[in-house]
This record gives C-alpha cells, structure tokens and sequence, in this order.
C-alpha cells in the first residue's frame, strides 16, 4: 500500500489539536456558567425590584435618594466575602462548594442591582444591556482569536482600576458631576480592555488544563465570575453615563 496517500500527523501538531480542543471545550464552561451567573443576577434583580416589600428591606427612598438599610449594606458586602472564600479556598474547597458559591454570589448581587430599576427606565436598562452585550461580544471574540500578547495589559488596567476607585472615593466628597462622568467614561475603556484580557487568560488555561474533572470544574466558574465581573461592571459604567433616570 502507498503510504504517500495518508496524510499523517506530527506528534507537535497532534498536540496543538489536542491542546485547541481543550481550550475551546473549557472556554464552553466558562461561558455556560457565566450566562448562568448573569441570568441569575437579572431574575433576581427583577424579582427584586417588583416586590416592593422586599425593595423596602433592602433600601429607603427618601425625595429619590436611595439609602440601604442595614439588611442591605449585609447584602451588598457580602459578594466580596463569598470572592475572598472562593479565593482563598479554590484548592481546599469542593467543585459543588464553589458552584454553589458562585450561585449565592450571583443572586447576592442581583438583589443589589435591584435598585437601577429604581432609578432608571426600564428601557434605557434593556438597550444598554443589548449595548453591553454587543461590546463584550467584540471584546471576547478580539481576546480569543488575537495573535497579540496581552499579558502586560493586565497590570496597566489593574492599576488604572485602583486609580480610578481612588478617584471615586475623593469625588464621594467632592461631588463633582463632571469628574463623575468622566470616571465612568475610563471604567467603560478599562473593563472593556479587561474583557479582551481575560478571555485571553482562559484560552491559555484551557489549553494547559487536565483531565480532573473536579479541578477542571472549579478552575471554569472562577474563570466564569471573572469575564462575569467584567461585564456587569461594564454594563453599570455605561447605565450611570447613558441611563434615563426616572
């Protein structure tokens, strides 16, 4: 028989094969739970939001001020607990301990985000989702599909992240509207670049990932609440810009 009719593979580009496989196959499980987190959040949010027994537990309008009441300011820290455990417990704790922890985040965080049904339209929250979700598509595509070596973007929107909080905390006393704007406008450039950033990150670990499925599975919902924190904090920089308040 001819073998000059077969077209055999080398053992490098078998693993090349093997390895984009990986990549794509974990990258599905990062975006399945993802959607999952997001969905949660919104149905929350919503349920939330048209419950106004439940609103007034967490919140007090007073002439269209909004201030939380004690359950909510529980409510609204208690994300950044449930990240400091996942974090801290990624190798110690179980895969259905950190899904279920990504779970409770996500409905922790959509009653917190209940209140931008509050304080804007509802069709000013449907656009700018449709908006968000059209950005973040662009971004994640561009982050998966470049040639371009992102890693030392990492440091630079970390730092113009903490940089920008600094700023908002001054501008908390300050009260300067524009300065208001324009940190927000920086927010939309700086997760927008995060984006693109992480869904690189993932790629990379998907295509070094092993076959434990436990670990495998812990690795994507965290992957998962990172491009999750990208897009909600995006959507809410481009809401308090963009946004018709009621």
């Amino acid at each position: 028989m001819d073998n000059q009719n077969f077209n055999f593979k080398e053992p490098a580009q078998i693993q090349n094969v093997s390895a984009e496989v990986m990549s794509r196959t974990f990258m599905a499980k990062v975006f399945t739970w993802m959607f999952i987190g997001l969905g949660i959040t919104g149905l929350v949010s919503y349920f939330f939001a048209a419950t106004p027994s439940l609103l007034d537990a967490i919140y007090i309008t007073t002439d269209n001020v909004i201030r939380m009441t004690t359950l909510g300011w529980v409510v609204r820290l208690s994300p950044f607990v449930i990240i400091l455990i996942m974090g801290l417990g990624m190798n110690r704790l179980s895969y259905p301990v950190i899904a279920a922890s990504f779970i409770i985040f996500s409905a922790l965080l959509g009653i917190s985000l209940s209140s931008i049904f509050v304080l804007y339209t509802g069709g000013s929250i449907a656009s700018i989702f449709f908006v968000t979700s059209a950005m973040f598509g662009v971004m994640a595509i561009m982050g998966y599909t470049t040639h371009s070596d992102l890693t030392k973007l990492g440091p630079i929107l970390m730092m113009g992240l903490f940089g920008i909080i600094i700023a908002s905390i001054v501008n908390a006393f300050i009260g300067s509207t524009s300065m208001y704007y324009m940190l927000n406008f920086l927010l939309v450039a700086v997760f927008t670049g995060f984006i693109a950033y992480d869904v690189q990150k993932i790629k990379s670990i998907g295509a070094q990932i092993n076959e434990d499925g436990s670990t495998t599975g812990k690795l994507a919902v965290w992957a998962a609440m990172s491009i999750y924190l990208d897009f909600v904090n995006l959507f809410l920089a481009l809401l308090r810009i963009f946004g018709g308040r009621r």
